[in-house]
């Protein structure tokens, strides 16, 4: 009975932590996938500078995406405000999306592992509508509410074949510093691409190669899931703060001079204003958890109240079969 009952909870984890698992291409993708969302998957091609499409694209160092805000007010578009309507700017023309500013970009490094495809680098992403100073703040295809952040976000790629949806990943965007992680579906992608860390920041989710004035594509070693130490698992809030694991081991790396489109401004389309409190600076020492904005902040006590929820669900059916097991016993 008691490896039973481990089995039903395991279960039960696993419906708790259930999540937008459909599988789509760019090609039969509907326009909308989830609701509350402000733009289309239904990209097409081409580029603007005022698109609302919400695909992302991970494939190199000179085709990648990142997830940024659609218009500028210079107060009240901080990650943390916007994360449900984030949406897509890319290197590469073609993608129907919004393109990456020529001068963004100060460094970025690609890495292709046997189970995600990463990038990471700096820039200047006050370019990209994120306001100067925005400590930032962790985007996902899970969110508070279950339909992700953004709404409906998508990301594909054609690293390992043919072109496939990622439905595992994280991406950690800020006024100076991203990066991206997609996982390959399977067992290890939930732990590999976790997003529970939203106020530990890129370096420590994502180790590896954030040199400025390097742009380059390797092949990698897969990265220890974060936050899991041996048998311990580190959360957010304990009294002290672990080191971010190594980053892993890197060869094969060949440098591409520089990224450019041609675009060489960004859009600061009008939307209504949204109001709230300036974001903090965040900042981190060893031993100690980074200081949390206003934004970061909020992210967590939603993801508190969304882990809450699940705890609800999974007790109840956990009742459930019990009940039904309890039955079933005395028949």
């Amino acid at each position: 009975m008691a490896h039973l009952l481990l089995v039903i909870l395991s279960a039960i984890a696993e419906v708790a932590s259930a999540q937008y698992t459909a599988t789509y291409l760019p090609t039969n993708v509907p326009a909308h996938t989830e609701k509350g969302q402000i733009g289309t998957n239904q990209c097409g091609s081409g580029n603007n500078q005022t698109s609302l499409w919400q695909n992302l694209y991970i494939n190199s160092v000179e085709d990648f995406c990142l997830w940024a805000p659609p218009y500028s007010d210079g107060k009240n578009s901080s990650i943390g405000e916007v994360e449900q309507i984030v949406v897509s700017w890319c290197v590469k023309p073609g993608y129907g999306t919004r393109l990456i500013p020529d001068g963004t970009l100060k460094g970025a490094h690609f890495v292709q592992t046997p189970d995600y495809v990463q990038v990471t680098g700096w820039g200047d992403f006050t370019k990209m509508n994120i306001p100067k100073g925005d400590a930032g703040g962790e985007l996902d295809p899970h969110g508070a509410d279950g339909l992700g952040n953004p709404h409906e976000g998508l990301v594909f790629g054609s690293t390992f074949g043919k072109l496939q949806q990622y439905h595992e990943w994280t991406n950690f965007m800020s006024a100076t510093e991203f990066c991206v992680r997609a996982c390959k579906d399977g067992l290890r992608a939930a732990k590999i691409c976790n997003h529970i860390y939203d106020v530990m920041g890129c370096e420590w989710n994502m180790p590896g190669s954030y040199d400025q004035g390097v742009f380059e594509n390797c092949i990698g070693d897969s990265a220890q899931p974060m936050g899991i130490y041996g048998s311990s698992t580190f959360h957010q809030g304990d009294p002290s703060t672990p080191q971010p694991h190594p980053a892993p081991k890197s060869s094969s790396c060949k440098s591409v001079s520089s990224i450019r489109n041609a675009v060489g401004t960004a859009s600061t389309s009008a939307v209504p204003t949204i109001t709230t409190p300036p974001v903090a600076s965040s900042t981190s020492g060893s031993g100690q958890t980074p200081a949390l904005s206003s934004a970061t902040a909020a992210n967590d006590a939603r993801e508190t109240a969304r882990c809450v929820n699940a705890l609800v669900l999974g007790s109840a059916l956990l009742f459930g079969t019990v009940v039904t097991l309890g039955l079933f016993v005395v028949i």
